[in-house]
């Protein structure tokens, strides 16, 4: 498990029905490519985060897919149209078998 992994997400707090709000997510993540060695020569295992999911009420909203290339602490800023009030999840998924999550509400007047 990478160290020092820390999700930030930023959701309006509430929207108008149907509304397109724009979400901005950051996870503080080292990315390693594991390419590069430690001062006694190893190789430093890789270390990236490789797949990326917002769900909104259990629907997915965003699928992604990430590289070897992105850079370290990957962000992401979209747009998503919000029929209801409900909770998005945003799952981040770490070659290494961890997966870090966050949710955040938002409520349609």
């Amino acid at each position: 498990m990478a160290e020092n992994v820390k999700p930030r997400v930023r959701v309006p707090g509430t929207a108008s029905a149907g509304e397109a709000v724009t979400i901005k997510t950051l996870i503080s993540h080292p990315m390693e490519s594991g390419q590069r060695k430690d001062k006694d020569g190893n190789v430093i295992p890789r270390s990236i985060i490789n797949r990326f999911v917002v769900d909104f009420n259990d629907q997915n909203v965003m699928d992604v897919t990430i590289e070897p290339a992105v850079s370290t602490n990957p962000f992401f800023e979209f747009e998503a149209v919000v029929p209801e009030s409900g909770t998005f999840t945003f799952t981040w998924y770490d070659d290494d078998g961890s997966v870090y999550t966050e949710s955040k509400d938002i409520e349609v007047s």
